[in-house]
C-alpha cells in the first residue's frame, strides 16, 4: 500500500541520529522520504542512508581511551575531559540507489521511479550532501481518483555544515590498582528533556605488561594492553511528527568493544605513545509507537514499530599521539588510523 510522505516526521528521525552522536548538527537539512514509498522500502532507504553516520560514530566513540601504556601505581588517580571527532571521507557521503531495489516487491501496488528516468545514482547519505535536488516520483492507483503521482526529494545530509566531523565528548576516570592494573571509566552526563532522552557511558581495563618484569624502573618504555566497552542509547519523542499515532519515538541503542595494544616512553615531561587494536560494534535504531498513515484522500493503515535498521564495525586501528606532564596538569593528543580517521585531545588532572 503506497504511503504519504511526512516532511517533519523524517527530519526528526535524521536529527535525532545526529544529535545521538553528540555533535552541533542541528543545521541538518530537512529529510522527507523514509515512510514515503512503503515500510520495506523506507528501511532499505534508511539502512543505507544512516549506517556511514552510526559507523562513523562508533570510531569517534573509542578515541583516547588511553594516554601512556605507563599504568598508574595503587592510588593513582586521574580525571579528564576528552572531546574526540571522527572524520568522514567521500566514500561515507553517498550511496548508489538502483530504482529497481525499490519495486521488487511482487505484491506493491505502486511504482517508483528517478524523476529523469535513470536507473540508479549516487545520492547523499546523513554524512553527504546532494549538489541539486533528487527526486523521485511514485505512481500509484487510487480507488477512487483513478492514477496518481507524489514527487519525493530525497534528503541531504549535514554536507560540509560540520567540516566532516563526527564528534564525542566525555568525562574520563581513571585508578591505578596493584600489579600494573588501571581502571578506567568515562560517561556523559544524563540528557532527559521533554524530547530526548540520552546516556553513553564505558568502562576499561588496562594491564601493563613491563610491570611484570624485574627490570620495569629501569625500561625507557611501557607496554600494555586495553580492553574497553562503550554503551550509548538514547530515545526521541516523535509526538510532534505530524502522524496521528500513539507513542511514537526513535530509540538507538549502541555497543562498542576496543581490544587495544600499547606503547609508550617513560619520561618526566613529554612522552610519545602509539598501539594497535580491533575496534568491533553494533548500533540499531528504531521506530517504534503506531502510526496511521494515509493512502489517498480516503484511505489510511495503521503501522505499529514500523522498522528497525542496524550497522556493525569490525576494524582494525592505529594509534598515535603524546603527552605533556607538568604537575597534576596533562594535556594529550592523538591521532588514530581506520575506516574513519580520528582524532583527540584530552586535558587531564591527575596525582602520581
Amino acid at each position: 500500500m503506497f504511503v504519504k510522505p511526512n516532511l517533519l516526521l523524517m527530519k526528526k528521525i535524521v536529527l535525532l541520529t545526529l544529535l545521538s552522536l553528540v555533535t552541533k548538527i542541528s543545521k541538518a537539512q530537512d529529510i522527507d522520504a523514509l515512510l514515503a514509498a512503503g515500510v520495506d522500502n523506507a528501511e532499505r532507504f534508511a539502512q543505507d542512508y544512516l549506517e556511514p553516520g552510526t559507523n562513523g560514530l562508533m570510531h569517534s566513540m573509542n578515541a583516547n581511551w588511553f594516554n601512556t601504556a605507563d599504568a598508574k601505581p595503587l592510588g593513582g588517580f586521574e580525571i579528564s575531559i576528552i572531546a574526540n571527532a571522527a572524520q568522514a571521507d567521500d566514500t561515507h557521503k553517498s550511496f548508489l540507489m538502483d530504482i529497481s531495489d525499490y519495486n521488487s516487491d511482487p505484491d506493491q501496488d505502486f511504482t517508483i521511479e528517478f524523476e529523469d528516468l535513470a536507473n540508479s545514482k549516487n545520492v547523499a547519505t546523513a554524512l553527504g550532501e546532494n549538489e541539486s535536488d533528487v527526486n523521485i516520483i511514485i505512481t500509484f492507483e487510487d480507488p477512487i481518483l483513478g492514477e496518481q503521482q507524489e514527487t519525493i526529494t530525497l534528503p541531504s545530509g549535514i554536507g560540509d555544515s560540520s567540516a566532516n566531523l563526527l564528534p564525542t565528548a566525555y568525562l574520563q576516570g581513571a585508578l591505578g590498582l596493584s600489579k600494573g592494573i588501571e581502571l578506567k571509566a568515562r560517561f556523559i552526563p544524563k540528557i532527559n528533556t521533554d524530547d530526548i532522552d540520552l546516556s553513553m557511558y564505558g568502562a576499561g581495563l588496562q594491564i601493563e605488561f613491563t610491570k611484570w618484569l624485574p627490570a620495569d624502573k629501569l625500561l625507557p618504555v611501557a607496554l600494555s594492553g586495553l580492553v574497553a566497552y562503550t554503551h550509548l542509547d538514547g530515545s526521541y519523542s516523535l509526538t510532534d511528527s505530524g502522524i496521528q499515532g500513539e507513542n511514537q519515538r526513535l530509540e538507538n541503542n549502541t555497543n562498542t568493544w576496543l581490544f587495544q595494544l600499547i606503547a609508550s616512553t617513560k619520561l618526566p615531561v613529554i612522552n610519545f605513545y602509539g598501539g594497535l587494536g580491533i575496534i568491533k560494534g553494533t548500533s540499531e535504531s528504531d521506530l517504534l509507537g503506531s502510526y496511521e498513515l494515509q493512502s489517498g484522500p480516503f484511505f489510511s493503515e495503521t503501522v505499529v514499530d514500523p522498522f528497525s535498521v542496524s550497522s556493525e564495525v569490525s576494524a582494525v586501528r592505529g594509534t598515535i599521539g603524546t603527552k605533556l606532564k607538568i604537575g597534576f596538569f596533562r594535556l594529550n593528543a592523538e591521532y588514530h588510523l581506520s575506516e574513519f580517521n580520528a582524532f583527540s585531545v584530552g586535558i587531564n588532572f591527575g596525582f602520581r
